[in-house]
């Protein structure tokens, strides 16, 4: 049977998009709950939680499951690869949004927007516990607690940076943020941007089509 180009094929799982939009919801609870707590000009920011002592709650549980939430739904597919090094090494092509390499489900681009964006939500953990009046900081002598402010504001604008970059390339490649939205790429699209993970969709297939047959 001729698959045609524009059939679609599932890319994202309902339970993926969920996890994902989920995360984005606590992400932006969290980081304009902190821009609130950061800059007293942006004090009522934090009314976004509800209420200021409120939002001096959830801000950290929400950090704290958004950390977590992402790493374990991600952390399998983010291995570098031997393919990612081709595709990094063509990256004058990927500019001009064509593709290089034989890339997998995620390509070198989307395993840096993860791992920066996992080093960034750890140091935010880390420092954020250390931060945590009246729960932990009287532990602390006041130069870490210092220290844990100045890492926590440069890795929340390192992560806020991340994000901005990873709705970008969303954006640029058309195509990203309705597979995350609807879930589904054409086979066109698949066979262009992932080629490797669409022969391992065709592979699939092939039991299901023996047995119809």
């Amino acid at each position: 049977m001729i698959k045609k180009p524009n059939e679609k094929i599932i890319r994202y799982s309902a339970s993926v998009r969920i996890n994902h939009w989920l995360m984005v919801i606590f992400f932006l609870f969290t980081a304009i709950s902190g821009l609130g707590f950061f800059f007293p000009s942006l004090n009522w920011l934090m009314n976004i939680l509800g209420t200021p002592q409120l939002a001096r709650v959830l801000h950290p549980l929400l950090g704290a499951v958004l950390f977590v939430g992402m790493f374990v739904r991600y952390f399998k597919h983010n291995f570098i690869e031997k393919q990612d090094i081709v595709w990094a090494k063509n990256i004058g092509k990927i500019l001009k949004n064509e593709e290089a390499g034989d890339v997998g489900q995620y390509n070198l681009g989307q395993k840096g927007v993860f791992w920066l964006a996992a080093v960034c939500l750890f140091l935010l953990l880390v420092s954020g516990i250390i931060i945590w009046r009246p729960y932990f900081a009287d532990y602390f002598p006041i130069p870490i607690i210092r220290l844990a402010l100045l890492l926590h504001s440069v890795a929340a604008i390192g992560l806020i940076m991340t994000i901005i970059i990873h709705v970008y390339a969303a954006i640029w490649v058309k195509g990203s943020i309705r597979a995350m939205v609807e879930g589904w790429v054409t086979r066109a699209w698949a066979k262009k941007h992932h080629p490797r993970w669409y022969r391992e969709i065709v592979e699939r297939e092939k039991p299901r089509q023996e047995k119809s047959g």
